[in-house]
């Protein structure tokens, strides 16, 4: 009885030690860790490791706990920002100067179209989607400035 009780005690101590935090995170190990760059004649290289920077994760989490509002274009719209924030880490990560050109036009897009959206929620629902577009953008612009090389 006692070597079955030490036993099972050894077995819970052991199996709580060795467990790592599951990740939620949209961008998964399936990415290098190493940091990705596309040389071009005209353009500049992107180089930035997009699985370490503590700003892509910031916005991962954001998309991840967007809170629902009452207006539904409001959701419709949130929804297109999401997924296109999706896209513009995974084109930076991929080193794809094109793609993140391209997701961050959508993006602009989207975010006006919210910014007009705003005036038919209730004013704690604009405060907390304030917080929300003001933190993505934030992110973004610190992503953006590293991409570009500015520090």
């Amino acid at each position: 009885m006692r070597r079955l009780l030490f036993l099972g005690i050894l077995i819970l101590i052991t199996s709580s030690c060795a467990t790592e935090k599951l990740n939620l995170s949209p961008l998964s190990n399936t990415f290098s860790s190493d940091s990705k760059s596309v040389d071009s004649e005209n353009s500049k290289s992107i180089s930035i490791n997009i699985t370490e920077n503590v700003n892509a994760s910031e916005i991962t989490n954001l998309i991840s706990t967007f809170p629902k509002f009452t207006n539904t274009a409001v959701n419709d719209e949130v929804s297109t920002l999401k997924y296109t924030l999706q896209n513009y880490l995974y084109a930076v990560a991929a080193g794809n100067n094109s793609g993140k050109n391209k997701t961050i036009r959508n993006l602009e897009k989207s975010y006006k179209n919210i910014q007009k959206l705003r005036k038919y929620l209730k004013k704690d629902e604009d405060e907390v989607l304030n917080r929300y577009l003001v933190r993505l953008k934030t992110n973004i612009t610190v992503i953006e400035d590293s991409v570009n090389g500015k520090k």
